[in-house]
């Protein structure tokens, strides 16, 4: 009689090591997944429309410790309000938040600054950052959910985005 056709050790043997060997074939096979490929970069913190000289407002201005208004609080026709949520600080480095609002509803939201140590990091947070803007225009809010893999940065995004929206209603 053939040894695999008995129902002994040696055919558990066999089928073991085949069910492994596919096994690690297709884990080999199968690539890892990575994030979409992000095509618009995040914007530089000038570009908002504040004064000449004024990127970032990263000290203290009219709206409070931290916290810094556009020259006159916005347009006077429109209703709009920009304002710079104080930076927050993670382990990883500084995420600090912009947002207009107008009519009491907020229209933009950007995060300013945020950590970009290293490609990866920053491929990473550019995604995340994107998320963090889109969820708190649909929120209206800084009650958004935490993007997975940036965590960090996710709460750093809360916080300085709860201190804008403070500083608006003040």
């Amino acid at each position: 009689m053939h040894p695999l056709k008995r129902t002994g050790p040696l055919r558990r043997i066999v089928l073991a090591s085949v069910v492994t060997v596919s096994g690690m074939v297709l884990l080999i096979a199968l690539k890892p997944h990575s994030p979409p490929e992000i095509t618009v970069a995040a914007p530089a913190p000038s570009s908002s429309g504040n004064a000449p000289g004024g990127a970032g407002g990263s000290g203290s201005g009219p709206g409070g410790p931290g916290a810094s208004t556009s020259p006159g609080g916005g347009s006077a026709t429109t209703g709009a309000k920009t304002v710079t949520g104080d930076p927050a600080d993670t382990i990883w480095g500084p995420v600090q938040v912009r947002i207009t609002v107008r009519n009491g509803k907020i229209t933009e939201a950007t995060a300013v600054q945020y950590p970009k140590a290293d490609p990866l990091e920053e491929q990473l947070n550019v995604y995340a950052v994107q998320q963090l803007n889109q969820q708190t225009l649909a929120a209206q809010s800084a009650d958004i959910d935490v993007v997975s893999g940036a965590t960090y940065t996710s709460h750093g995004y809360q916080q300085s985005l709860q201190s804008a929206l403070d500083a608006v209603r003040n």
